[in-house]
C-alpha cells in the first residue's frame, strides 16, 4: 500500500477507483466499505485509492473537543491491513472546505485522481456548505468521464452508527463493546515517563504513560485488563486510568503494571490494547486495602487475558 501525504506529488493512477472519507478508527463499517471498494476495482481492472483528510474535518469546523479513535499515523497503520493499493491524504484547510461542489469535483477529484469510478455513500456530502451530493456526482459523471457506484445504504448506516457507538462505549469504559465494533482491541500508544514511583513501593511497579496524541480518545477512568506490546513482544497487564484518589491524586494519569516484566523502559514507547474493564476506580481506606484489591485485580486480569 502506497501512502501519499499532503502536498506530495501523486502518480498517474491506473483506472482509479476511489472512495472518500475520514475513516477514523477503521472500524467494521469502514472495513466493509473497503471490501466493497476492492470488488468494484476488480470490475474496472483498476487500483483502489482511498482519499482521507488531515486534520479531521470536525476539528477544523468548530468541533475542538472532538476526540479521535485513530490519529493519523494510527489510521495509516490500520489501513495497511486491508489490501488497499493507495491512500491519499489531503490537507483539510479552510480554503479546501470552501470550494464549490463543482470545483471540488473538477479541481480536486478529476485533476488529481482522474477517477474511472467514484464509490460513494448515498448520504455523502462535499464542497462548500456540504452542498454536493451523490446526485451531483451523477450529473457530472458524463462530462468528466467517470462512473459513480453507490455504497449500499446499510453499509453507510452501519458505519455512522459504529462511530457513535464506539465513542460512547469508550467514554463509558465498555471496551468489550468497542472491540466488537472495531474488530480489534482498542489501543493506546504512549511514552513511558517518570511518575511518583508509588507502585514500586507497594509491589506493583507501573509504567506511567504519556499518550502520544492529545486528540486520542482515552477510555473512562477505571481498571482494565490489557495487552502490552513492547519491542513487538506481547505481555499481559492491568492498567489504571484516573486520579489515584487513595493517595489524594488530582491529575488524571494512565499507568500500567506489566505482568512478568522487569525492565527499565523510561522514554520508550508502549502500545496498550484494552481487553476488558475490571472495575471502577475507587478510593480505599489506605495502602493495605489498595494492595489487597490490586492482588484481586491481578488474578482477574490474568484470567481474562488467559481466556482471550
Amino acid at each position: 500500500m502506497r501512502i501519499f501525504l499532503p502536498n506530495e506529488p501523486l502518480p498517474t493512477f491506473r483506472n482509479a477507483v476511489i472512495t472518500i472519507g475520514t475513516f477514523d478508527g477503521v472500524h467494521c463499517g469502514h472495513q466493509q466499505i473497503i471490501r466493497h471498494l476492492k470488488k468494484v476495482a476488480e470490475q474496472y481492472q483498476g487500483e483502489t485509492v482511498l482519499i482521507t483528510f488531515e486534520p479531521h474535518p470536525r476539528l477544523l469546523l468548530g468541533k475542538q473537543s472532538f476526540e479521535l479513535l485513530s490519529p493519523d499515523t494510527e489510521k495509516y497503520q490500520l489501513l495497511r491491513h486491508f489490501g488497499l493499493d493507495n491512500v491519499a491524504v489531503t490537507a483539510f484547510t479552510p480554503q479546501f472546505s470552501q470550494q464549490t461542489p463543482q470545483a471540488y469535483v473538477a479541481d480536486f477529484l478529476v485533476q488529481n485522481f482522474a477517477p474511472r469510478c467514484i464509490v460513494i455513500g448515498y448520504d455523502h456530502r462535499f464542497g462548500q456548505n456540504r452542498a454536493g451530493d451523490f446526485v451531483l456526482l451523477e450529473q457530472l459523471s458524463t462530462q468528466y468521464g467517470f462512473d459513480v457506484a453507490e455504497i449500499p445504504k446499510q453499509l453507510v448506516d452501519d458505519m455512522a452508527v459504529s462511530s457513535t457507538k464506539i465513542r460512547n462505549a469508550l467514554h463509558e469504559g465498555n471496551v468489550t463493546s468497542a472491540q466488537h465494533l472495531l474488530g480489534y482491541w482498542y489501543p493506546l500508544y504512549g511514552t513511558v515517563v517518570r511518575g511518583q514511583q508509588l507502585g514500586r513501593k507497594i509491589g506493583y511497579p507501573t509504567a506511567n504513560i504519556a499518550v502520544s496524541n492529545p486528540l486520542k480518545l482515552v477510555p473512562a477512568n477505571g481498571v482494565y485488563a490489557v495487552q502490552v506490546i513492547h519491542n513487538n513482544q506481547p505481555y499481559g497487564g492491568m492498567l489504571n486510568i484516573g486520579i489515584r484518589p487513595t493517595v489524594n491524586g488530582t491529575n488524571r494519569t494512565t499507568e500500567v503494571h506489566i505482568f512478568d516484566f522487569d525492565e527499565d523502559i523510561y522514554d520508550q514507547t508502549l502500545q496498550v490494547n484494552f481487553v476488558e474493564r475490571l472495575r471502577n476506580e475507587q478510593k480505599f481506606a489506605g495502602l493495605d486495602a489498595l494492595i489487597a484489591q490490586l492482588k484481586q485485580d491481578e488474578i482477574a486480569a490474568r484470567q481474562v487475558i488467559m481466556n482471550k
